[in-house]
């Protein structure tokens, strides 16, 4: 039998090919720093592709990738790869998503001590010769309350810390439960909130259309004069144009960024021009101990998976046999994306999920229903906690977050053949969303809350909540079509005669959040929610 052949295109500890060498069946190769063309002559030569963030993976590459396994990124970002056109070709793509939180965790707090004391500046000034004691006055964390945007596991971390370092904690998640967070000896608050009280903000969240931009000029305006602020999750989650101006005005007491939204920044960056503003290259997971994880954990998993087919830390393949993946596919399908519809429909109301039920009925209780659990709850903790999550640490990241899941299961489905059903409590609120099959392999969404539908759980849609009234429809397909947006479909459904109602409008691309404000303030429109599946 042939070696698998492996190639290391990006740079990695070393203790990683020592991993593939205790493999006898394996052979690899370390060819780091190729361009795109160079990595199309010879990728169809591999069976597995170990990467960081410089190999871009793309749908070019896949295609010429014939035999081409499994896709390894040694760390958590998995935005260099095309993973649906991975998932197409059945390629394999996983990460290694805790190899980077303690080290992220602690630059984070390294930052905020640095930003406290002005480091950075007082070295930069002893080094040019000066002694400048009395202009580089620092502020003590004692005492102080730090705001953490999003208590994932790094924010946990940061939190955890910072409470050694005696500071108050406060903050903004609204997939945590208050159970969880009064279990870690922290406030749950509202983002608004979080602003006005916090001596100190750091932001761990995933990138996403809701995080975007999500601390900004009006966000500045609410916070605590001389507030000081950390980034070292994603760039573009603070605007960072508005961030100058707060800074340079004082609004903002100073800030430290180890993330940008272009990497590598503009040298003339006006961040760069302002004292109070320190940064590091994108720091966060560089530590030895941090390299040396991901290397042999992404080593060890691609080599177990070509070895003997385990699955772990897959980002598009849940961990079960071919067999039963051909069977159930087409209902892990559904589940992942009725757990994408059902978080973000209910993130702008959401404060604290706290409970899911999951009700299986028809012919999918013939199946094994754990693995489409998995797949549910990773299409739910997605958007939440980004690539983190994967068919094989969903379910842990929502004990983690203090998350209960009650599953049940009945004969009867009604009007199908099959059918799964998600109701979550948000606070006192509660949603539900209910998915079945089409024609055995169609992933369709049959009701929302109390409205029945039709509707295919893919692309660009924009869930529109309104009153149940003449011309509503024709209104809104109107104001999309002056706004320049295509209509792929639509589907309607509303609770009795002048009522409300419920549209979901699929659309070709995203739109801008000016066209969606637009559309919510039309007469009799109630709420306008954009999705993407």
């Amino acid at each position: 039998m042939s070696k698998f052949k492996v190639l290391i295109s990006d740079k990695m500890s070393p203790k990683g090919i020592e991993v593939f060498a205790g493999y006898s069946d394996i052979e690899v190769d370390v060819n780091v720093g190729m361009s795109e063309d160079e990595l199309l002559e010879v990728i169809g030569e591999y069976d597995g592709l170990a990467i960081r963030s410089a190999t871009k993976v793309t749908a070019k590459v896949i295609a010429v990738a014939k035999k081409l396994k499994v896709v390894g990124r040694a760390g958590i970002g998995v935005d260099n790869v095309d993973i649906p056109a991975a998932t197409a070709q059945g390629i394999v793509v996983m990460n290694t998503p805790k190899g980077n939180t303690i080290t992220t965790a602690e630059h984070t707090v390294s930052m905020m001590l640095s930003l406290s004391r002005n480091i950075p500046q007082a070295t930069a000034s002893m080094k040019s010769g000066k002694w400048e004691k009395s202009r580089f006055m620092g502020k003590e964390l004692f005492s102080k309350t730090l705001g953490v945007v999003g208590l994932g596991n790094i924010g946990a971390i940061v939190a955890d810390r910072a409470q050694g370092l005696k500071m108050k904690v406060i903050a903004f998640d609204p997939f945590i439960s208050e159970e969880k967070a009064a279990n870690m000896d922290i406030e749950l608050v509202s983002l608004d909130d979080l602003f006005r009280r916090a001596d100190y903000i750091t932001v761990h969240t995933p990138m996403t259309k809701e995080t975007r931009h999500m601390i900004n000029r009006d966000s500045f305006a609410i916070m605590k004069d001389s507030v000081r602020i950390i980034n070292c999750a994603r760039g573009g989650i603070i605007k960072e144009d508005d961030l100058f101006a707060a800074l340079k005005d004082g609004q903002v007491g100073g800030a430290a960024f180890d993330v940008f939204e272009a990497e590598p920044p503009a040298a003339d960056h006006p961040l760069f021009t302002l004292d109070n503003f320190i940064c590091t290259p994108h720091l966060g997971a560089s530590t030895d101990e941090a390299q040396v994880n991901v290397a042999v954990t992404v080593a060890e998993q691609i080599a177990d998976y070509l070895c003997d087919g385990t699955i772990v830390n897959a980002l598009n393949v849940p961990s079960v046999s071919a067999e039963v993946l051909k069977v159930t596919g087409p209902y892990l399908t559904l589940a992942e994306k009725m757990g994408l519809f059902y978080t973000q429909l209910c993130s702008g109301d959401s404060c604290g999920l706290s409970e899911i039920r999951i009700e299986y009925k028809g012919n999918v209780t013939e199946h094994d229903t754990e693995p489409i659990t998995t797949a549910l709850l990773k299409g739910l903790m997605t958007p939440m906690v980004g690539d983190v999550v994967n068919f094989v640490n969903a379910p842990s990241i929502a004990k983690d977050r203090g998350i209960s899941i009650a599953i049940t299961k009945t004969e009867e489905a009604g009007n199908f053949t099959g059918m799964i059903s998600l109701e979550g409590k948000s606070g006192d609120k509660l949603f539900s969303i209910s998915g079945t099959l089409f024609g055995k392999t169609e992933p369709r969404i049959v009701k929302v809350n109390q409205f029945e539908l039709d509707a295919i759980p893919e692309g660009h849609l924009l869930v529109i909540d309104a009153h149940d009234k003449p011309g509503v429809i024709g209104s809104i397909g109107g104001f999309l079509g002056d706004n320049s947006v295509n209509i792929g479909r639509m589907q309607f459904g509303r609770e009795g005669v002048g009522g409300m109602s419920l549209s979901m409008v699929q659309i070709d691309t995203q739109i801008d959040e000016k066209v969606v404000k637009g559309l919510a303030s039309m007469p009799n429109i109630v709420a306008v929610r954009e999705i993407y599946l």
